[in-house]
């Protein structure tokens, strides 16, 4: 017989979270442990190939991008997965870690940069996957939803909007609605963390005196919220 927590929750109550909880508590995600794991592998494996080819790679761009993947799969895998459907506490560990550690350290890893050096280019007029990807970072919707303002606004509105709203309960009662804000944290970080500190081409961003000012209005609303 299922007691209420494991109808609710879909498995046992994990037990009370202590010190060496923080690490050694883990309830593994069958879409976030695969895409971690590919994210960190294709970005080892492209620095080899750059590597191979006598092309120098910073190496702190390559510790930066580990520690977002890394950051990333205990998130969504380790403690703050195991404990944030339980404790509303270790979901907001949860919530900020993916919505501003995990995307600060990935757009410091400049993927899109390691992408397009990697990337076979194509002289016969086709398109290839670095064409692609360049038509997608300097496309319409990429430089709107990349705007300094617009990327602040979205990162901001969409936690007022996801927890004073239905969402938040979808979010703990069903694993789609989980998935789908974990997935929408991660890019709105992204796009802010890209207007702030990112180095990839693509976007327009301000001058540093302004980037300073957007994080000090955005993460003190944040403080406040």
């Amino acid at each position: 017989d299922l007691t209420l927590t494991e109808s609710l929750l879909g498995s046992p109550m994990p037990p009370a979270l202590d010190t060496a909880g923080w690490l050694t508590r883990w309830s593994p995600d069958a879409l976030f442990l695969p895409v971690g794991l590919a994210a960190l592998t294709w970005y080892l494996v492209a620095v080899r190939r750059l590597r191979r080819r006598g092309v120098p790679w910073p190496w702190l761009r390559t510790a930066c991008w580990i520690t977002g993947c890394v950051l990333f799969l205990w998130a969504t895998n380790g403690a703050p997965a195991t404990y944030g459907r339980v404790l509303f506490s270790m979901h907001m560990v949860q919530h900020m870690t993916i919505a501003t550690a995990v995307p600060t350290f990935l757009v410091l890893g400049t993927p899109v940069t390691l992408a397009l050096r990697t990337l076979k280019r194509r002289d016969d007029d086709s398109r290839g996957p670095r064409e692609w990807l360049l038509q997608v970072v300097h496309s319409l919707p990429a430089q709107l939803l990349g705007h300094p303002i617009v990327a602040s606004v979205l990162f901001v509105a969409s936690m007022v909007a996801f927890y004073y709203s239905s969402l938040f309960g979808l979010s703990l009662e069903t694993h789609t609605g989980h998935v789908l804000m974990t997935v929408h944290f991660v890019l709105a970080g992204y796009l802010f963390a890209e207007c702030v500190v990112g180095a990839d081409p693509g976007l327009t961003r301000p001058a540093y005196p302004l980037r300073a000012l957007l994080v000090m209005v955005t993460f003190g609303f944040h403080a406040l919220f």
